[in-house]
């Protein structure tokens, strides 16, 4: 499996995080600026099941993508998973506030065959998974700025 992580501390409580994410069509376009759309299309929360259609500019292309949750404990966990990856937004309480991580994975999770998948993907793929790494990290930052900044008012 090829993962790709990030983590910050943000200083807002894990319930108002989880509310931002829970409200993530309104914020989607305000959380990057190669953020496009993002919409509920099952459901209208984060709940088990729930389906979001998202568009963002990922490597200098544009990509519609539709996400399925399938796991979710409210302040605490979202997972999810498309045909091609699976990801994972992770708060957890620390130092007054929240540690926000991101992760996405991708590959096969065959014990032989894929790891050498996954081996020749890190070669072919390595600009790509770079750009969506510096793509992960300016999330979490522009996340961090947008409720402290929202926190402190």
């Amino acid at each position: 499996m090829i993962a790709l992580r990030h983590s910050i501390l943000i200083h807002a409580p894990p319930a108002r995080v989880w509310a931002w994410l829970n409200e993530l069509p309104l914020h989607y376009r305000e959380w990057h600026p190669a953020h496009v759309a993002c919409r509920f299309d099952r459901g209208d929360s984060l709940q088990v099941g729930a389906g979001s259609r998202i568009e963002e500019y990922l490597h200098g292309r544009l990509h519609r993508l539709r996400l399925r949750a399938t796991e979710v404990t409210p302040n605490r966990l979202l997972r999810y998973r498309n045909h091609a990856f699976a990801g994972a937004f992770i708060l957890e309480p620390a130092d007054g506030g929240t540690r926000f991580t991101a992760e996405l994975t991708f590959g096969l999770r065959a014990p032989v065959i894929g790891s050498v998948l996954d081996a020749i993907a890190r070669r072919l793929l390595a600009r790509r998974l770079a750009a969506m790494q510096v793509h992960m990290r300016e999330e979490g930052d522009n996340l961090k700025r947008l409720l402290e900044r929202e926190h402190a008012a």
